[in-house]
């Protein structure tokens, strides 16, 4: 083949030129491998990275072994680079024990810390706003790394690309944004994805430096990577690369090649980043074909080795202990726990969140709280109003409208060892965000072990005429999904002792609280930092006529109905915790009382409520003297005019639904 890239020697030493070119070689040779195993049906899809490895190697190469990098499904030169035993890779493929997720998730949809890799989930977007936050963790330790991320001219239409590089941009982080430019996003070409020159434009929007280089001439990519890496290392900030290269092979091998012209692929074959090289090596006297088949025979025999291990592993035996088990990370909550000092004063709900917020703060040194105007401002209830002056602002971030970002710029500080706690402004916007939320914290612990060390804020609730756009209570919405854990407390007291447990638990945490109740209850809390145990209910008052659940507002609704009808005599259960659910309480309580009524602010549909009624059916039925109750607001979004509110809010029926119960 003649030598059509054009390669510079200049400064480069010779094991590096032997080297770009091994670590070219070996994924190539694993790849034709795969590919054969695929039409034997001895594996069950592959993604092929052929024709694009120079990016994957030169990057690798140029960053150091403790910086991380997060790669995509095409990038298996950086999983190599690194080092990653093959056996392992290859039993990850095959859903064995020796990958990295236990079987649970497939081809490069892990991380591992020992290795400083992070791949990504289908869900591309989120890669990149996770690097933010791990370059945001080199800026607060004062490291001087660079944070390599990667996603495809495809991904540059998602939303969380254009999030997470103006977060990058705002906040000056070491983000190397790698765009593997290959000319398709599955079959959509890239001049139906953007409408400009090239991708690398995009960075001048946000006042990025950005760079087009030749994806397929290795020695440009590592030289140019390298000095980049140096520079960011020295001056912090993000920088946008567009590697232009070509996707060989289908999207994956199924979807074949067929919208693309022949005329094409014959052009992008001459470019071929490893065969060009090789004659290039040969041409100078680098190498020797000698030595290039004695390598090709070490690397088969080690591919062989390592699929033979792989291959000979036993499958997974299912443990339904161990599957459960693993969807949180441990939390030894007795470890932790702090008792109430006797020392009291009579606040406010805002007052006892502020708190105990401030309170974690000083006892988690590290701890970065993230939210829109929460800085200077102290945010829209002023929940963080002067913690500016007490803990900085690197640790009381202001952030841009960027919610999805924010979120998995949270999740980055947490794979680098740092707790956070986001505010959502209003719960509500969450919406925004809610990808990163239920796909990325949710599921990263049980995927691979690791910790989601993440507090959301989720200021909620109806009451305060503010419409449909800022009074939801969507606790649901994340109740339903495994991995996360739900608090909704309705008192001063609670609301603090549990957020500081919250934070602790290196669990991700969806933090509710009323605003409605913010400045109109008071309760005598302790004036030290204490912690709550989640998943313990509160049994507030005692009775045996009936069992009425609730939680957040709607526990005061129940306080004032059954202080208008003394005669009522109730078990009151404050939940106070819906995910981990304290059941137990429950139904010990209907077991006692014959009689449940569930009362809650959200719609009845798809809820908290519909759940704890059907476990009550289904295990405490023979107890029953009537079907279990729920009074929920009406199916409607929440409207602003106060009339209207009030018809939707499930306190207007409540005292007479509950009085039919007990009649029945």
């Amino acid at each position: 083949m003649s030598n059509i890239l054009k390669y510079n020697l200049k400064g480069v030493e010779e094991k590096t030129l032997i080297n770009l070119y091994l670590q070219m070689l070996k994924p190539r040779l694993i790849e034709e491998k795969m590919l054969v195993l695929l039409r034997q049906g001895k594996i069950s899809k592959w993604f092929s990275g052929i024709g694009q490895e120079a990016i994957s190697v030169g990057v690798t190469l140029a960053l150091k072994a403790d910086e991380y990098i997060l790669p995509m499904h095409r990038n298996l030169g950086i999983f190599t680079t690194r080092e990653i035993p093959l056996y392992r890779l290859f039993s990850q493929w095959q859903g064995k024990a020796n990958g990295f997720t236990k079987g649970r998730d497939r081809s490069f949809h892990f991380g591992t810390q020992d290795y400083k890799i992070i791949g990504m989930i289908s869900h591309l977007g989120p890669q990149l706003g996770v690097a933010d936050g791990i370059a945001l963790s080199h800026v607060l330790k004062n490291e001087s790394k660079v944070t390599a991320v990667f996603s495809g001219d495809g991904g540059t239409s998602e939303g969380d690309f254009h999030e997470a590089l103006n977060v990058a941009s705002v906040w000056s982080l070491p983000v190397l944004f790698c765009i593997e430019n290959n000319g398709y996003g599955l079959s959509t070409p890239t001049n139906e994805q953007y409408n400009c020159e090239s991708i690398a434009d995009r960075g001048l929007g946000y006042g990025m430096e950005s760079h087009v280089i030749e994806g397929n001439n290795v020695l440009e990519v590592f030289s140019k990577v390298d000095a980049i890496a140096k520079s960011i290392r020295k001056n912090p900030r993000p920088v946008l690369i567009e590697f232009q290269t070509f996707r060989m092979r289908g999207h994956e091998e199924a979807s074949g090649t067929k919208y693309v012209s022949q005329e094409l692929l014959d052009a992008w074959a001459e470019k071929d980043p490893l065969s060009n090289f090789e004659d290039y090596l040969i041409q100078e006297n680098e190498i020797s074909i000698k030595e290039i088949e004695d390598f090709k025979i070490s690397y088969a025999d080690e591919i062989k080795m390592g699929l033979q291990r792989a291959f000979d592993e036993p499958a997974i035996t299912p443990d339904l202990k161990t599957e459960l088990s693993d969807v949180f990370n441990h939390f030894d909550y007795a470890a932790t726990a702090i008792e109430p000092s006797l020392s009291r004063q009579r606040i406010r709900l805002v007052d006892a969140i502020s708190e105990g917020l401030k309170q974690s703060m000083e006892v988690h040194s590290d701890l970065v709280i993230m939210g829109q105007d929460i800085a200077e401002y102290g945010g829209v209830f002023k929940i963080t109003e002067n913690f500016v002056e007490q803990f900085g602002k690197s640790r009381v971030r202001n952030t841009p409208i960027c919610e999805s970002a924010i979120v998995e710029a949270a999740m980055g500080l947490s794979i680098a060892g740092i707790k956070s706690v986001v505010e959502m402004q209003f719960a509500d916007f969450v919406s925004s965000g809610f990808n990163p939320v239920v796909n990325y914290l949710a599921k990263s612990h049980y995927r691979w072990g690791q910790a989601a060390d993440v507090v959301i804020r989720m200021p909620c609730g109806a009451g305060v005429a503010a419409g449909p756009f800022h009074s939801q209570t969507n606790e649901a919405w994340f109740t339903k999904t495994p991995g996360l854990k739900v608090v909704y407390p309705a008192f001063p007291y609670d609301a603090k002792g549990l957020l500081a447990t919250a934070i602790n638990d290196p669990n991700p945490v969806l933090f509710f609280e009323h605003k409605a109740l913010y400045r109109s209850i008071r309760q005598e809390v302790p004036v030290d930092y204490f912690t709550l145990p989640l998943g313990v209910a509160s049994l507030i008052k005692k009775g045996s006529d009936v069992t009425i659940i609730s939680y957040g507002a709607a526990v005061h609704w129940a306080l004032e109905t059954l202080e208008n009808n003394p005669h009522i005599s109730a078990d009151l259960i404050d939940l106070r915790c819906l995910q981990p659910l304290d059941f137990e309480l429950v139904l010990a309580s209907v077991k006692k009382t014959s009689k449940a009524i569930i009362l809650q602010e959200d719609s009845l549909f798809g809820s908290i409520s519909s759940d704890i009624s059907s476990q009550l059916m289904e295990q405490a039925f023979e107890f029953l003297d009537a079907p279990v109750k729920r009074v929920a607001s009406i199916e409607t979004p929440i409207p602003f005019a106060s009339a209207l509110e009030q018809q939707y809010l499930a306190k207007r029926t409540f005292e007479h639904e509950l009085k039919n119960l007990l009649d029945y």
